[in-house]
């Protein structure tokens, strides 16, 4: 089976077992402050092409702020900090993975003034494949947001340490991708997530 096979066949069962979360997700935030469930912003994808990335509301609307989180942010609701520490809030990223936009495993997609800063030669490699939920950069950094509130300077500390120290990871997967590779990732993010890593 190939990696869009893969990517098509394990988001649509997600999205069907999962269904029952999604709805108690939606209801919480809907319920816990003013605003829309789902909060999208635009991404570069593969080929450096812009899509929307889709992910359940986590912060107060009023508060736009910064592009990167950082610590006890106060915009992160009360329902945010349970399902952001849960991993609930990437749940609606299954259907940018049905709708080809993502894929399971791939980089993290940036944000376009973040992506203007990676070198030329690892632009080009980086965007040659879909973005996704998890890679090994997205594991090893996944307390992203406490690392950077112990920085005098969290944007300057994202942008000169941790996301050149995330790109060359990526750069080392896009290199050596494999469909096991990936079934190894995916079982890592979930013994993450349930506490066994």
């Amino acid at each position: 089976m190939g990696k869009r096979a893969f990517d098509v066949v394990l988001a649509g069962l997600g999205l069907l077992v999962l269904a029952p979360v999604l709805l108690l997700v939606a209801v919480w935030i809907k319920l816990d402050s003013p605003g829309p469930v789902l909060f999208r912003q635009e991404r570069i994808g593969r080929f450096g092409r812009p899509f929307l990335i889709h992910k359940f509301r986590s912060m107060r609307v009023e508060n736009a702020g910064a592009q990167i989180t950082v610590g006890a942010d106060p915009r992160i609701t009360r329902a945010g900090q349970f399902i952001r520490a849960a991993k609930l809030d990437e749940l609606p990223q299954l259907w940018d993975v049905l709708r080809g936009a993502m894929s399971f495993v791939g980089p993290r997609p940036e944000v376009a003034r973040y992506v203007a800063l990676y070198p030329a030669e690892l632009r080009e490699l980086v965007l040659s494949v879909r973005p996704g939920i998890t890679d090994p950069a997205s594991l090893r950094f996944r307390n992203e947001s406490e690392l950077l509130a112990r920085a005098t300077d969290p944007e300057r500390e994202y942008v000169e340490v941790v996301m050149p120290a995330k790109l060359q990871l990526t750069a080392e997967y896009v290199r050596g991708a494999s469909l096991a590779g990936d079934l190894k990732l995916i079982a890592r993010t979930f013994g993450l997530l349930l506490g066994l890593g």
